[in-house]
């Protein structure tokens, strides 16, 4: 303790008044030495106690289960058949008179495309809606055969569909009818014309994204996915897209753009693009379908309608659906790059209320820079998703071996 205490005392020797000019006084800060022998012992180091530290309870979100989809009754609602061809054969000719709903679905026929025998439409009636051929017995590529008791002339009714103006699809199905004029040698006339022969083309199955984005069919009252991927041309694919929030800020979804492939890879081709421009919906710009963005409800939901189609010169009768889905937070401004557009025949219409945003459809609506969107927009996300392989058959008859 002694030296202890006579080492503290040269402690504060080092600590002495240091006369400073106009009588002030001063100490020079001096590094205290250290005390070499010194034992760990003889040093008590203070702790302080802090009441219970509370367990950590924050933990990953899970994500919630989705509900059950109940069982209901699912039936298909196929065209209904229609008497969609007349047939007078006349004592020198021939008279033919075709619907232009021809298979029930709507679709209208174009009447450049069809003709009897290479000859094309005579006449049309706009009000019913009805081709009107006329040849005479020995025209339009007529065939005559003689029987022991008949002279029967044979015609051949063709509709062959082309690629929708700029597009590689096809909204009906080729068709061609064997017509046939009886006359029995005793001058009796009579007519007869065969059933119709075509070919089915397919549509519809559907692929859910299990992320953050999905891409649905739904039922037509868009209460649950649709069970079966069967349509029929002319019915409309009722698609939804969505985001999941989870514990996330409020989002709103938008369809960026999707395209139809006849396979799952989004390069291959044949190709045909029906949403673009970030969000214009141009399949009824291009074919005068009915396609559209229904009013939008959600933010997180985004609902449209896609008339069933099919590829021209595909070898099989595939079709997925491939769409790359943005969403913003759901305080985000409509603008330019983030829309849902429809077309109608009076312009575009946004599914959101703000109209002017879908000027630019017909030109472009180029994707502003990152720098200006962050500023404006704040954070953004995307997401691909795709459904498929659909298929769109004509008749229920059709897909018996298939269901």
């Amino acid at each position: 303790m002694q030296k202890l205490q006579k080492d503290d005392s040269h402690l504060r020797e080092q600590w002495k008044p240091i006369q400073a000019p106009y009588g002030v006084q001063y100490q020079r800060p001096q590094v205290a030495p250290l005390i070499p022998n010194l034992a760990p012992s003889s040093i008590q180091s203070k702790e302080e106690f802090q009441g219970p530290v509370k367990e950590l309870t924050w933990k990953f979100p899970v994500a919630p289960e989705e509900p059950a989809q109940p069982d209901f009754n699912f039936d298909f609602q196929q065209p209904k058949p229609s008497n969609s061809l007349a047939v007078q054969c006349w004592e020198d000719g021939i008279h033919v008179e075709v619907k232009q709903d021809f298979f029930g679905t709507g679709q209208l026929l174009v009447p450049s495309l069809m003709s009897l025998g290479g000859c094309g439409v005579v006449d049309i009636d706009a009000a019913a809606r009805v081709l009107i051929f006329h040849s005479a017995l020995q025209d339009c590529g007529g065939e005559i055969v003689v029987t022991e008791d008949e002279l029967v002339y044979i015609f051949t009714l063709d509709y062959r569909p082309t690629a929708l103006q700029s597009t590689p699809i096809v909204r009906s199905s080729g068709v061609t009818i064997g017509i046939e004029c009886h006359y029995p040698r005793r001058q009796n006339v009579s007519s007869n014309d065969l059933e119709p022969t075509w070919i089915p083309f397919i549509s519809t199955k559907v692929a859910k994204d299990i992320l953050v984005f999905s891409l649905n069919l739904m039922t037509d009252d868009w209460m649950f996915e649709r069970p079966s991927n069967v349509f029929f041309l002319g019915d409309m694919l009722n698609i939804q897209t969505s985001v999941k929030q989870y514990n996330h800020i409020p989002l709103r979804i938008f369809v960026d753009n999707c395209v139809a492939t006849a396979g799952p890879d989004v390069n291959s081709a044949p190709m045909y693009s029906f949403i673009e421009n970030h969000g214009c919906l141009t399949d009824a710009k291009y074919t005068d379908s009915s396609s559209n963005f229904l009013p939008r409800v959600q933010d997180d939901k985004l609902q449209f309608q896609l008339e069933a189609f099919r590829f021209q010169e595909s070898s099989g009768a595939q079709i997925y659906i491939t769409c790359l889905l943005r969403a913003s937070g759901a305080s985000s401004q409509i603008d330019e790059d983030h829309k849902a557009c429809s077309f109608r025949t009076n312009g575009w219409v946004s599914s959101d209320g703000s109209d002017p945003v879908c000027g630019c459809c017909d030109t472009s609506c180029g994707l502003r820079t990152d720098s200006v969107l962050s500023k404006v927009l704040g954070f953004q996300w995307e997401g691909k998703a795709q459904v498929g392989p659909l298929q769109v058959w004509e008749s229920k008859s059709q897909v018996k071996n298939v269901v």
